[in-house]
C-alpha cells in the first residue's frame, strides 16, 4: 500500500492537498444525519455539486459497486472516494472520519442507557423515540421504492421477497444472490426493466471531475497488490477474532461478538436497514444479548448521531459485553464489546474497498453489474418493508404469537395487546413526516419530548 497520499494528488493532477480534504471530510462527518440516503446526497452535494471534485458518473459507479458489497454502503462510498483521491491514506482518512463521530456519540449514549435505562424519564425519552424510528423506517421503504421499483418486474422482485423473509424465514443472502443473479442474466439478455435505477442523487449533465474520467495509475488493478492489500486486511481483521477464540473458548461473549459481527461483515448486503433486519432477529432471538425494545433503543440513538445507522452494532455489543462482563467490570466489559463489534464491522469494509475498487474502475459501465444493483435494490425494499412490519409487531403490540407450520415461519400480533400510546404517536409521527414534511431530527426530537410528556401524564 502506498500511503503518499499529498504526492498521489498531484499525480492525479487534482491538485487538492490532504489537509484541505481532511477539512472537507470532516464536515462530511459532521453532517451525515438521516441513513444511507441522506449521507450519499450530503457527498453527493459536497464532493459533486460544490467541489467539483469527482464526476456525476463517477461518483454512480462507485456507489453501485458499493450498494453491492456487504457492509454500510455510504462509508464505503466515502472510502472509496478518499482513496481514488489520495490512496490508501486519503482512503483511511475519509472512511475514519466518516465513523468517528458516530462512535464517539453512541458510546456516551451506551453508558447513559445502561446506567441510567430502567429510569422511568428515559424509559419516557426511549418510548417517544421508538414511535418515530417506526415512522423513519416506513418512509425508507417509501423512498427507495420510489427509486427502485420502476416497472412490474423490481415490483415482483420486491414482493418476493418480502414473502420470503417475513413468511418463510429465507435467509437473507439467499435473497441477494438470487436477485443480483436474476438482474444479471435479465440485463445481459438486453430486458429494459433491468437498466440502471436513478439513484436520484443528481440531474442533468455529469458534472467535470478534477480526476479526469480516464483510469488514475494509481488505481488500476495490480493483482501482486491485491494480494499484498488483501492479506494485511484479513490479518488485521481476523487476527483478533482467533487471538480471542483461542483465548477464551467460543462461549465467551467476546468470542461471540467478534464472531457473530465477522460473519455478519460477509452476509449483510442492502444497507444498514436490511442489516438491521439480519442483526435484530441473530441479536435478540439467538444470542438473547438485548430484548426487542432495546434494539430499537439502540436504532434510535444511530438514528439521532452523525454516521452510518449500522453504528447500532457498537450498542448491541456494548450491551451484549455490559450483561456478561466475563469477570471484568461491566462498563470496562461494555466499552470492550462495543469498540470490537465496531473493529470487526467496519476493518472489511476497508478491505472490500482497497481491493476490489481498481478493478471495479476498470468495469465501468458494464450492463451486467448495473442489472445486477437493480435487481438487488429492488430485492432491498421488500427487506426493508419487512424489517418495518417487525418494528411495528414489537412496537405496536405487547403479544405477539409464534407460527411455526412448515413451511411458514413468522410472528403474528395479538390485537387485543394493542399499545394505543405507542400506536398514536407512531401516527403522529407519519404524519409528521409524510404530510408535513418535516425532517428528521425535529421528528425525533418530538417524539421523545411527547414520550416524556405521556410519562408525566401518567398514561405510560
Amino acid at each position: 500500500m502506498d500511503f503518499r497520499a499529498d504526492q498521489a494528488g498531484a499525480g492525479a493532477g487534482h491538485g487538492i492537498s490532504f489537509n484541505e480534504a481532511f477539512r472537507v471530510w470532516l464536515r462530511v462527518a459532521c453532517l451525515s444525519f438521516g441513513g444511507p440516503a441522506g449521507q450519499i446526497a450530503v457527498m453527493h452535494r459536497i464532493l459533486v455539486e460544490e467541489k467539483k471534485w469527482i464526476s456525476e458518473g463517477r461518483f454512480l459507479h462507485a456507489l453501485n459497486y458499493c450498494m453491492l458489497l456487504p457492509g454500510p454502503e455510504a462509508q464505503q462510498l466515502a472510502t472509496y472516494v478518499g482513496w481514488l483521491m489520495h490512496r490508501t491514506a486519503g482512503g483511511l482518512m475519509a472512511g475514519g472520519l466518516f465513523i468517528l463521530p458516530g462512535i464517539i456519540a453512541i458510546m456516551g449514549l451506551s453508558y447513559i442507557y445502561a446506567a441510567f435505562g430502567n429510569v422511568s424519564f428515559v424509559e419516557a425519552l426511549f418510548f417517544g423515540l421508538k414511535a418515530a424510528v417506526l415512522a423513519i423506517v416506513v418512509e425508507a421503504v417509501v423512498r427507495v421504492g420510489k427509486r427502485a421499483l420502476k416497472n412490474r418486474i423490481m415490483i415482483a422482485l420486491a414482493a418476493a421477497a418480502f414473502v420470503a423473509i417475513f413468511f418463510f424465514a429465507v435467509p437473507f443472502p439467499i435473497i441477494i444472490i438470487a436477485a443480483g443473479l436474476i438482474g444479471y442474466a435479465g440485463a445481459r439478455s438486453g430486458r429494459p426493466e433491468f437498466a440502471p435505477a436513478d439513484h436520484g442523487h443528481g440531474g442533468g449533465a455529469a458534472i467535470d471531475s478534477m480526476l479526469g474520467e480516464a483510469v488514475p495509475d494509481h488505481v488500476r488493478p495490480d493483482t501482486a497488490r491485491a494480494i499484498r492489500v488483501g492479506a494485511l486486511w484479513l490479518a488485521l481483521w481476523l487476527v483478533p477474532v482467533i487471538a480471542l477464540l483461542i483465548a477464551f473458548g467460543q462461549a465467551n461473549v467476546f468470542s461471540q461478538i467478534a464472531l457473530f459481527f465477522s460473519k455478519m461483515a460477509l452476509v449483510t448486503f442492502g444497507g444498514a436497514y436490511a442489516v438491521l433486519a439480519y442483526v435484530a432477529q441473530q441479536a435478540v432471538e439467538h444470542y438473547h444479548w438485548l430484548k426487542p425494545h432495546e434494539m430499537l433503543d439502540g436504532l434510535g440513538m444511530a438514528e439521532t448521531t452523525p454516521g452510518p445507522l449500522i453504528m447500532v452494532l457498537q450498542f448491541v455489543g456494548f450491551m451484549a459485553a455490559y450483561r456478561d462482563p466475563s469477570g471484568l467490570s461491566p462498563m470496562l466489559a461494555a466499552t470492550l464489546g462495543g469498540l470490537l463489534a465496531t473493529w470487526v464491522t467496519f476493518t472489511p469494509c476497508f478491505l472490500w474497498i482497497f481491493v476490489g475498487a481498481p478493478y471495479i474502475e476498470r468495469l465501468r459501465g458494464n450492463a451486467g453489474l448495473a442489472g445486477a444493483l437493480s435487481a438487488i435494490t429492488a430485492a432491498v425494499v421488500g427487506v426493508i418493508l419487512n424489517l418495518s412490519i417487525w418494528f411495528a409487531l414489537h412496537i405496536l403490540f405487547r403479544e405477539t404469537v409464534p407460527v411455526h407450520a412448515f413451511p411458514l415461519n413468522f410472528d403474528m400480533p395479538v390485537l387485543r395487546s394493542v399499545d394505543v400510546p405507542a400506536l398514536v404517536l407512531a401516527i403522529a409521527a407519519a404524519t409528521a413526516i409524510f404530510r408535513f414534511k418535516l425532517g428528521m431530527l425535529t421528528v425525533l426530537a418530538g417524539s421523545c419530548a411527547a414520550g416524556v410528556a405521556l410519562r408525566m401524564a401518567g398514561v405510560i
